[in-house]
């Protein structure tokens, strides 16, 4: 199974819309920051898989980005943290870098992922592969995600085509 991984959209539809066309992934995490519930949509609408999604600092209408999620069966909000099973992996899911670096260190997860200071992150912690996909929005240059892969236990960080 391949599970991508997506974090800081920041409303870049533009950017992530080339994201989702050459998207090759089973399943999406994102982890924080769509900013507004549009967002949601876009990807919701281009993308069957199931998305799993845990609130950012910057998600302001929480309850109306749940009422978007409302109208996709695949879309499942976790708010702040996520704990589940993809692939035969056991996945943990924070927008905040040090909860993210904690929950590796437990040596409890296959995969831990987090984003919110947009810097991309692709390691292994022990067993646990510890995952930032950067950002998609590409405020700080790049615009990035990261493809993680159940088989084989790695993760890699991928730049979107502009």
């Amino acid at each position: 199974m391949k599970i991508a991984i997506l974090s800081d959209i920041h409303d870049n539809i533009w950017v992530l819309r080339e994201l989702l066309a050459e998207l090759d992934a089973d399943a999406i995490l994102f982890c924080g920051d769509f900013c507004a519930p549009f967002t949601l949509r876009e990807i919701a609408e281009r993308f069957g898989g199931p998305i799993h999604v845990i609130f950012g600092n910057n998600d302001g209408d929480q309850w109306l980005i749940g009422q978007v999620a409302g109208g996709f069966p695949q879309v499942t909000i976790h708010g702040d943290f996520a704990e589940l099973t993809l692939g035969g992996k056991r996945v943990a899911m924070t927008h905040y870098p040090p909860i993210g670096h904690a929950l590796a260190r437990s040596g409890v997860y296959d995969l831990v992922c987090y984003g919110h200071d947009h810097q991309r992150v692709a390691e292994q912690m022990g067993t646990t592969a510890l995952v930032n996909p950067g950002e998609v929005m590409g405020r700080f240059g790049l615009s990035t995600y990261a493809i993680y892969d159940t088989v084989n236990g790695q993760a890699r960080i991928v730049e979107v085509k502009r």
